[in-house]
């Protein structure tokens, strides 16, 4: 009789006076075994008497004759199950595949198969479980087993992709039959037997060698009983129990469960301290590293409490995770990273006596033969109406709604007032948070001394291609802020937004310098339409403040400048006056225009208003030089033979997109058209020809050509080459288009005075533009704010992430490659001003955030990874490879199953010690500390589970060999035991061999 029990009886402890008898665990099935005795001395006869039934069941099926050989409804039973097990057989893996076999979650390759059954008035679910790839041919996988050599353990890892009873008992395909209930499992001894006695004798009938195994007792203890032909006289049985209380302190040393394992195959143990077996031993240990304490989790769910916007000014003492990463002035987010599982193997060990694993229990881990380290990270992926992390994407995400509901009103006060109609259907939880919150972000936004030069605005180009403003830039930072004020909700930021150009309307009338904006170069027509207002107005306020300031300092100036001498005046004698007037736009005063710098592009409309001269008659007033800026590169006037003077001239005036796109019907409005795109370049044209004559009196239209637009004047090479000899005046001719009668150019340098760029008309009057620009700001639409909001959002919130410092992670890098692909087509229709409440544009966004969070949460991902393996980058790298290669085939779909990730990375000898420092000493207030009780310490730690894996091949004199035996059990593994257990429970799983 094949048993399996085990009993321990704990021996008095030297302080204590009591004895302990501690709790036993067995599962000893006598029913069972006396039925597969019967069963097996009956095989032949079944076999045979199956085969006919088969014959008989189809001649019954035709000639409708009943035949009273297979009336037993056991025996109907028994050829149920052949049948189903036949058809199996036949079938390819592939044909199975087709028929609608069930992918399992733990393995890729692991496929199973199920067909009902009645025995009675019960129904039972039998199960056949086989591994193949999708092209129906087996995966070359490591294996617990072979067919020759079972239970022999695997080096690589233990447990991924394999089911339960394969590492349990070293099997491959295999069978489970069970009734069908709500805990599927067998609790009669009698019904079990039954139950695996016809299962083995169907797979007799067919030849098979699979393994069949019947759950018995409570589900929580995992308790399985199975049987398997192993193709010759020997049968292999299988039992597995667990204890799910205190285990037994003996069974808790490695010593004990050697001694429970040879227990099995000895006469007596009494002769275990006197016989030596040659026992195969395989243990995995389990090492549990966390990431951060309790107190860290906390301190981010206090941070993230409510809008997300820290505006309390109270810091923590705790440092988070991500405290220096670039997300970090936003939001807090929670470490990915939950901790790691660090995994040492020995494999294949030889054990001769007990006294052998209790050294073994004392030794280090860094004497394993591998390690295997995986992160505990959530799976489980954000599905479209769940948006529970805080992050950027949540936000865009409601960012997206408000632009929905900004469709309900005309003007973002609609959205304060409680008297107007717009606010009537808006939801009552979009609460207004009180003032000193606005006011203190504000004051954040407006704060003085932040300023931006042009060079550096923009600062990061990737996004260049997104329509929105620099990250630096007043607006994007307005729009970060909105995404974090009062839930991001269209009423918050109607309110932000009210403050926020009520502060812009201060600094422009009292000539503050608007922050985060620079005062110099080019309108950025790249960017948003606010963003180019914004940069408007701020050189609108530093021309402003430099005509006041200027103005003041030239009162008690003027006698200074009438005492300048003549000498003074013919080259740079403006450089005083040029200070005065408002011609220099960039608001850099100090630097001057050079003779390569005086041809700009046009960017503003201004009113042109000039004196109507001959520019051959000279007055008095026009013989003095004024207004040069140097001589122009050698260059001679036609008339006078005098060296050309390159004159200093007004910088073009700037203009925002919404500017140009009103010049082509100024142009048209205008009767007396001059031939030019706009009004603009006509008054530019006039103001350079006025400077040009101020700074040349004796010159002519052709010297103005000469220097303005050297390709319109043709030079004759023959008189070029006798100018050289005497030195005379150049030789030429205008072009054909300059020279036609009445060409524009001539009637504006006829009505041009001569005047220095000083003296002139600026281009631009900056209060004009300015007022202009804040009545844009105050009358802007709510849609028309909500769609640059998001482009900016959008932007600005990419440009943020990718600051964030993930290390040589190549995927990650490519992934926002993509993502910087992907926004400027999605956000196109936003520009176009063509949006309704009912636009799909606004699913569309809903999508796109979808997306932006799969990149957020593998960045936060990257980034957690990078800063726990500084010294050990291999490991991140190859972790994050295999997260990424699990995480994206599912971006974008729901999953039925929650397959977690447990793919895990060999450790090398030179990373090691840098990942047990992970395990940091345990301090007494860390509640997961357990008793130390199972030795193998790792800087303190024990081991949160232990695997061991103990065979032994062929055993002289035991009960079960026969030494008649055709077939010797020295190549056969007789007995093989598995065990898993912790600090509070113990599993054992036993197969033996046997020739009965």
């Amino acid at each position: 009789m094949a048993s399996f029990s085990i009993s321990t009886k704990v021996e008095p402890d030297a302080d204590d006076d009591c004895v302990a008898e501690e709790e036993v665990f067995h599962f000893s099935y006598l029913f069972h075994s006396l039925v597969i005795h019967w069963f097996l001395s009956l095989q032949c006869h079944y076999r045979i008497r199956a085969n006919a039934n088969l014959l008989a069941l189809l001649a019954l099926q035709f000639e409708n004759f009943d035949d009273f050989t297979i009336a037993s409804p056991w025996e109907r039973f028994i050829y149920e199950i052949e049948a189903v097990c036949r058809d199996w057989m036949t079938d390819s893996p592939k044909r199975l595949l087709d028929k609608g076999a069930v992918a399992l979650v733990y393995s890729n390759y692991s496929y199973k198969v199920n067909s009902e059954l009645k025995y009675g008035t019960e129904s039972y679910c039998m199960e056949y479980y086989f591994e193949t790839n999708n092209n129906g041919v087996r995966p070359c996988t490591f294996d617990l087993s072979s067919p020759n050599t079972l239970g022999q353990p695997g080096t690589a890892d233990w447990r991924s992709g394999f089911h339960d009873l394969q590492l349990c008992f070293g099997v491959k395909e295999f069978l489970v039959i069970s009734p069908k209930s709500v805990s599927s499992t067998v609790l009669d001894a009698p019904e079990a037997s039954k139950l695996l006695s016809a299962v083995a004798i169907a797979l007799s009938n067919c030849s098979s060698l699979w393994a069949a195994f019947v759950p018995v007792h409570d589900p929580s203890r995992k308790a399985y009983i199975g049987i398997q032909n192993m193709g010759t006289v020997f049968t292999r049985r299988f039992e597995a129990d667990g204890i799910c209380s205190q285990v037994p302190r003996r069974l808790m040393h490695l010593e004990g469960l050697y001694e429970l394992f040879v227990s099995k195959f000895v006469h007596s143990t009494l002769d275990l301290p006197t016989n030596f077996f040659k026992v195969q031993f395989a243990m995995m240990l389990t090492y549990k590293m966390l990431a951060h304490d309790d107190y860290n989790m906390k301190a981010i769910d206090a941070q993230n409490t409510n809008s997300g916007e820290n505006l309390t000014g109270e810091t923590s003492n705790e440092t988070l995770w991500d405290n220096d990463c670039p997300w970090s002035e936003w939001y807090s987010a929670e470490d990915p990273v939950k901790g790691f599982e660090l995994i040492t193997i020995w494999s294949k060990k030889m054990v001769e006596s007990s006294l052998e694993m209790a050294e073994l229990e004392n030794a280090s881990p860094y004497e394993a033969e591998k390690w295997l380290i995986c992160p505990i990270c959530a799976p489980k992926l954000p599905e479209v109406s769940e948006w529970n992390q805080i992050g950027f994407a949540s936000q865009l995400h409601i960012l997206v709604d408000a632009l929905k509901m900004s469709f309900k009103a005309q003007f973002m006060e609609n959205f304060v007032s409680d008297d107007n109609s717009g606010s009537e259907n808006l939801n009552s939880s979009m609460v207004i948070l009180p003032p000193t919150v606005s006011d203190q972000v504000l004051k954040e936004l407006f704060q003085e001394g932040v300023q931006v030069t042009y060079s550096a605005y923009g600062g990061n180009k990737t996004s260049g291609a997104i329509k929105g403003a620099p990250l630096e830039s007043l607006f994007a930072q307005f729009c970060l802020h909105s995404l974090w004020f009062g839930y991001c909700n269209i009423r918050a930021i109607a309110v932000l937004w009210i403050e926020f150009v009520r502060e812009v309307r201060r600094c422009w009338e009292e000539s503050q310098l608007i922050p985060r904006m620079p005062a110099n170069g080019p309108i950025d027509l790249s960017t948003c339409l606010i963003n180019q207002k914004l940069q408007m107005l701020a050189v609108c306020i530093e021309k402003k403040c430099e005509v006041n300031e200027d103005y003041q300092d030239c009162i008690g100036s003027e006698d200074q400048i009438e005492s300048m001498t003549e000498e003074e005046s013919v080259v740079g004698d403006d450089s005083f006056k040029m200070r005065i007037s408002c011609g220099d736009f960039s608001g850099n005063v100090d630097s001057f225009p050079t003779a390569g710098d005086i041809h700009y592009s046009v960017k503003t409309v201004s009113a042109f208003s000039g004196k109507h001269s001959d520019g051959d008659d000279k007055k008095p007033s026009d013989i003095t030089r004024r207004g040069s800026a140097s001589i122009a590169d050698a260059m001679m006037l036609l008339k006078s033979n005098e060296s050309m003077h390159a004159p200093y001239t007004q910088e073009a005036p700037l203009m925002t997109e919404d500017m140009h796109e009103e010049c082509p019907q100024d142009v048209e409005d205008f009767s007396d058209s001059f031939n030019f795109s706009t009004l603009v370049e006509r008054d530019t044209l006039a103001s350079d020809m006025s400077a040009f004559k101020a700074a040349n009196p004796k010159a002519v239209f052709e010297d103005f050509i000469r220097w303005h637009s050297p390709g319109d004047w043709i030079d004759d090479d023959d008189l070029e080459v006798e100018m050289s000899k005497d030195n005379s005046s150049p030789r030429g001719k205008l072009s054909k288009r300059m020279s036609k009668n009445g060409n524009s150019w001539r009637n504006i340098w006829s009505r041009s005075p001569a005047l220095p760029f000083s003296e002139q008309k600026p281009l631009i009057d900056p209060n004009r533009e300015g007022e202009k620009v804040i009545h844009y700001l105050e009358t802007l639409q709510p849609h028309q704010l909500l769609e640059q909001m998001l482009c900016t959002a959008f932007g600005a919130a990419a440009d943020t992430l990718i600051q964030t410092n993930y290390g040589e992670l190549k995927q990650m890098e490519t992934m926002m490659q993509h993502l910087y692909l992907t926004l400027p087509p999605a956000l196109k229709p936003l520009q176009e001003n063509r949006l309704s409440v009912d636009s799909e544009t606004i699913e569309d966004l809903r999508r796109l955030c979808v997306v932006f969070q799969h990149v957020e949460k593998l960045l936060t991902l990257a980034a957690s990874l990078h800063r726990k393996f500084l010294q050990a980058p291999r490991l991140a790298r190859e972790i994050f490879s295999d997260f990424y290669n699990f995480y994206i085939p599912r971006m974008g779909i729901g999953l039925i199953e929650e397959k977690e990730f447990d793919k895990k990375q060999a450790v090398w000898n030179e990373e090691r010690e840098v990942v047990a420092n992970m395990l940091v000493q345990p301090t007494a207030n860390q509640s997961w500390r357990k008793v130390l009780s199972m030795g193998n310490l790792l800087n303190g730690h024990e081991p949160i589970q232990r695997e061991i894996i103990f065979s032994l091949h062929g055993v002289n004199g035991n009960h079960y060999a026969i030494p008649t035996a055709t077939v010797s059990l020295q190549n056969i593994e007789t007995y093989r035991m598995y065990i898993c257990g912790t600090s509070n429970d113990l599993r054992v799983a036993l197969s033996v061999v046997s020739s009965d």
